[in-house]
């Protein structure tokens, strides 16, 4: 059939982001944001974005922190930093979202093991739009970071 990649093209342009906590990255906005868990403890500027950062009392359950980059003009939200409250490793991870792409059917959720210039390990979860960045010791979770899937 040779309409069948071009409809794999097209399903790919409208895959949704990995929502979380009902904020999507790349839909929602930083007033939805607002709307949901308050004012935030801080709000500043860093590279270009918005960051509205959630912590201490105002932190979102579950969470020490959570980190919603916006736009400074759109104020969409572009990424969301989650600093999980409980110790999580990379079993934990695979048994949630799935193995490593290079051990099973690449149909179902599954990520790459990638590392960020600082030497740090983390997961890519790309058709989720999903990386799970860990600790030095490459085994427990440092945060989540919720992205738009790749159109």
């Amino acid at each position: 059939m040779r309409w069948f990649p071009w409809f794999l093209a097209l399903c790919s342009l409208v895959a949704p982001a990995r929502p979380w906590q009902g904020i999507h990255p790349g839909a929602s906005s930083a007033i939805d944001v607002a709307g949901k868990f308050g004012e935030p403890t801080r709000k500043l500027t860093a590279r270009g974005q918005e960051v509205l950062i959630y912590s201490g009392v105002q932190a979102v359950k579950g969470t020490t922190q959570a980190q919603f980059k916006c736009d400074p003009v759109t104020r969409e939200v572009k990424r969301i930093d989650v600093y999980p409250e409980p110790i999580l490793d990379a079993a934990a991870i695979e048994a949630s979202y799935g193995p490593e792409c290079a051990t099973h059917d690449h149909h179902e959720p599954c990520y790459v093991k990638k590392e960020t210039a600082q030497k740090r390990t983390y997961f890519l979860y790309v058709k989720q739009g999903l990386a799970i960045f860990f600790k030095e010791d490459g085994r427990t979770v440092l945060h989540f970071a919720f992205l738009p899937t790749p159109g």
